[in-house]
C-alpha cells in the first residue's frame, strides 16, 4: 500500500478558495472526509441524522447555537455536535 508522506497545510488549503459556507475536502480518514470551510454570519438550523459534526476554529470566533444553549469556540478549540442534535453555526 502506498502512503502519501505529504502533510496537509491548512493555511495553504484555505488560501485556495474564498467562497463562504462551501466545504472543501482536504483529507479522508476511514469513512470520514475532513473538510475546511470559511464561515461568516449565520447558517441555517439543521440536523445530521447519520453522523456527528466536528467544528474546529482556526481563526475568528464561532458560536454553535443549540436549542438549549450556545457553545462559543475560540481559535484552537473544537466542538462535536452529536448526530441528531439540531444546531446553527454563527461565525463572527
Amino acid at each position: 500500500m502506498s502512503v502519501s508522506a505529504v502533510p496537509v497545510n491548512l493555511g495553504d488549503k484555505l488560501s485556495q478558495f474564498n467562497e463562504l459556507w462551501s466545504q472543501k475536502k482536504v483529507a479522508v480518514l476511514n469513512d470520514y472526509e475532513v473538510k475546511l470551510a470559511k464561515l461568516k454570519g449565520e447558517f441555517v438550523w439543521h440536523t445530521h441524522e447519520d453522523t456527528d459534526e466536528l467544528f474546529l476554529v482556526i481563526s475568528g470566533r464561532l458560536t454553535i447555537q443549540l436549542r438549549d444553549t450556545d457553545v462559543v469556540l475560540e481559535p484552537g478549540e473544537l466542538f462535536v455536535v452529536p448526530r441528531g442534535v439540531e444546531h446553527c453555526p454563527v461565525a463572527i
